[in-house]
């Protein structure tokens, strides 16, 4: 359907084919919320924000831009408006992982259902590329309009008038925007930002780093978990964090992983963010249930865990398609 052919549809105001136009972009305008805001739960809220905003202006549409295109202008409007309401992350933040109190984890099966589509290819690049959590825990630290630009430029590939025409900004307003926002990237990224993509399939070696972390956690061994980590490891448990593997098991230990008294591990494997995830149930004494209680986000270098970001488990059950216990 042609955008002037889309514009008549919608502006008869019939609610089921404005549903059947909206809802095939529902997952990647989610992914676009969920990068401006890293939070699972608003970018649902603002995905139906979005599907309202556009219901009220139907009328606007005229059809000069693409219907995607009309969606994403809302949606990124509708984000700028909730990080108004939000408290500013300091710009010099140190280690963005842990400063970012609403970061939660992207599911990874969600990421599967954005369509793909031979006349819009760049759908599959909203679906596969800067999704991993150090990368949206940075953006965080940009102002709202550079996080935008920088978004519609750098991940979504969108020309620099396409992306002014989106901001309702000018060229030169977009490309000095997108030149601040990659200048505060390039001081908090993680090392080796070029090597980030992950291949489409983990390796061996990453298959065997991860069942080697699983049994050294249902182990509860600290001296087995010390040798998977390497030397300077970083881990966040927000507002907590950690460098170092002797620091970070240590911290574990003091909070009673390795001790029967306080309960035993057992683990699933997942994925989020096209990262390995590892999600840690207990039983505790007296108990014989394992119940939720952490979802650890995985990064790898060199056959060696570099970055461990853990998560709440049970708000992320249902997300995850995990059972409440095991």
């Amino acid at each position: 359907m042609s955008a002037t052919e889309t514009a008549a549809a919608i502006r008869t105001g019939d609610e089921a084919v404005f549903a059947a136009l909206v809802e095939p972009h529902r997952r990647e305008l989610q992914v676009h919320c969920y990068r401006m805001l890293g939070s699972l739960e608003d970018s649902e809220d603002l995905v139906q924000e979005t599907f309202l905003r556009a219901w009220r202006n139907r009328e606007s549409y005229e059809g000069r831009a693409s219907f995607r295109a009309w969606l994403y202008r809302i949606a990124t409007n509708a984000c700028l408006d909730a990080i108004q309401g939000r408290s500013r992350v300091a710009a010099d933040a140190t280690q963005p992982l842990a400063e970012v109190p609403w970061l939660q984890p992207y599911p990874d099966h969600f990421l599967e259902e954005v369509p793909g589509d031979e006349a819009e290819p760049e759908q599959e690049v909203v679906a596969k590329e800067t999704i991993e959590l150090a990368f949206i825990a940075a953006i965080q630290l940009l102002p709202p309009r550079q996080r935008a630009a920088l978004i519609c430029r750098d991940v979504l590939g969108w020309s620099a008038a396409e992306s002014a025409a989106l901001l309702d900004v000018s060229v030169p307003a977009v490309n000095s925007a997108l030149q601040r926002a990659r200048a505060t990237l390039q001081e908090h990224l993680p090392r080796r930002r070029t090597e980030w993509e992950p291949s489409a399939d983990p390796s061996r070696e990453e298959l065997a780093l991860l069942q080697g972390y699983m049994d050294a956690m249902e182990r509860g061994d600290p001296a087995e978990m010390i040798e998977l980590l390497r030397e300077d490891a970083f881990c966040a448990m927000p507002p907590e964090w950690y460098v170092g593997r002797e620091q970070i098991v240590q911290a574990w230990v003091e909070g009673g992983f390795g001790d029967d008294s306080w309960g035993h591990l057992r683990c699933v494997r997942t994925r989020v963010n096209q990262q390995p995830a590892v999600a840690c149930y207990v039983r505790r004494a007296g108990d014989s249930t394992y119940r939720p209680l952490v979802l650890d986000v995985l990064r790898f270098e060199d056959g060696e865990v570099v970055e461990i970001t853990a998560f709440r488990l049970e708000p992320l059950l249902e997300a995850l398609n995990l059972p409440p216990t095991l």
